[in-house]
């Protein structure tokens, strides 16, 4: 079992983290802004959770996904002796670092694309990119390829060796300087698979529990999930179950989604890996503004933090901070503050901290035992031990038939508790159960 099989991950968007400017000036001193997350390191560790995932570091021109150098943190956020200094304090204290992988593209500031504009087709560096006769929207005398339309985003060529082989040395530079525990791959549904193939191999040699995550949307994640490829994706597909199933009252969805993934059937795509689950990102509304019910906050991390997956809570959602997408990016990415700690931050503590000792919730196997529009409980076994969650998003009270032998414990209250005989739980309310 791998250290990220236990892991519960605090996810950090560290330019909004730390109140930096929206443009980088490529002038300025470094801010040191990021010394800020030393802060908050008690907080973090006090939650329970063990992995930080750093959005992007990078020096970039706005938003960090448009990267201008990928050795030199970004100086709106510091140094890079500042930046080693906040994951000396965090491995200090438990806690694993991840950070943000651009490699689908860079920034127009970027060195290689900076020649290219310089010097056209005689640039040394033009096959680092797709570059053709034409224009561009921003006037170069050439035309070349932006993610998704974004012409401020430069598509690199991952067919180019010295592409891969610059990235691989980054890697290993960033392994050395901050001692780097995995990597978040920035839109990795666009990456190429050969080179997810031989990344995968150079971060498995610099460790073997180097850690590979990559974003993905849509269809088979087995495409870029593989032994060979990425150990976990982003589990979009649940990402949309989870918060519309509390909306809807209507628990089949969710459920629906488990079982299609990690069921017992023959089908089951994803039975025995750990997709990345979350209720809310940098890129989507905050759990707290797209649920219907405050009240279903403390359910919905229940089911995050129990079903299968690796757990992951976005900066401030632990104390129900809220932020709409319709708003704008800047929304949802605010300043971090450091609160009294509240109902949700407290029972998002219990379970971050539960799951850390949870062999079943790492590895155990998914069993649905109950399920009504507005009631849900299933089971996670592994080695003879059991874990049991319960869910009533109904505003009235519900009696469960689960009927199940053994000795369980109510990992909130410490009570232990007959399954065997009805389990009342209270509207708009949870439960987790561990066997002893």
């Amino acid at each position: 079992m791998n250290w990220y099989d236990k892991a519960s991950f605090y996810h950090i968007y560290p330019l909004g983290f730390c109140g930096c400017p929206e443009e980088n000036d490529f002038t300025s001193e470094p801010q040191h802004n990021i010394l800020k997350v030393i802060d908050a390191v008690p907080h973090i560790k006090k939650c329970g959770f063990n992995a930080v995932y750093f959005g992007p570091v990078f020096e970039s021109s706005r938003h960090g996904y448009d990267t201008a150098d990928y050795l030199t943190i970004d100086r709106r956020l510091g140094t890079n002796d500042d930046f080693k200094k906040v994951c000396g304090e965090l491995h200090a204290n438990g806690i694993k670092v991840i950070i943000d992988g651009v490699f689908n593209h860079v920034g127009r500031e970027f060195w290689a694309f900076k020649d290219v504009r310089a010097h056209g087709f005689n640039s040394k560096y033009k096959d680092w990119f797709h570059i053709r006769d034409g224009g561009s929207p921003y006037g170069d005398p050439f035309f070349y390829e932006g993610w998704e339309g974004h012409y401020e985003l430069v598509k690199l060529n991952l067919y180019n060796p010295d592409v891969k082989n610059y990235i691989k040395d980054c890697i290993t530079k960033w392994k050395e300087m901050f001692a780097i525990d995995g990597l978040r791959l920035d839109v990795a549904y666009c990456l190429e698979e050969n080179f997810l193939r031989e990344l995968h191999g150079h971060c498995k040699w610099l460790a073997e529990d180097f850690w590979l995550m990559g974003e993905t949307l849509h269809g088979d994640y087995n495409r870029w999930m593989s032994p060979d490829k990425l150990d976990s994706v982003t589990n979009y597909e649940c990402y949309k179950g989870l918060y519309s199933s509390f909306n809807d009252l209507n628990m089949f969805e969710i459920a629906h989604s488990l079982n299609r993934q990690f069921g017992k059937e023959q089908w089951c795509l994803y039975r025995g890996k750990n997709l990345y689950s979350f209720v809310d990102n940098h890129d989507v509304s905050r759990i707290a503004t797209m649920l219907k019910n405050r009240e279903h906050l403390n359910p919905i991390y229940s089911l995050l933090f129990t079903m299968p997956g690796i757990p992951g809570v976005y900066y401030g959602s632990e104390y129900g901070a809220e932020g709409d997408k319709r708003n704008g990016d800047n929304t949802l990415r605010p300043v971090f503050e450091l609160k009294e700690d509240n109902k949700l931050t407290k029972h998002i503590s219990v379970l971050a901290k539960f799951r850390a000792e949870s062999d079943v919730l790492a590895s155990g196997s998914y069993n649905q035992l109950q399920l009504t529009n507005r009631q849900y409980a299933f089971m996670r076994e592994y080695n003879g031990k059991r874990v049991v969650t319960a869910l009533n998003v109904d505003d009235a009270d519900f009696s469960f038939c689960l009927n199940l032998n053994g000795r369980f414990i109510n990992i909130f209250t410490n009570e232990v508790v007959d399954l065997t005989k009805p389990l009342i739980l209270n509207g708009c309310s949870s439960a987790v159960f561990a066997e002893e």
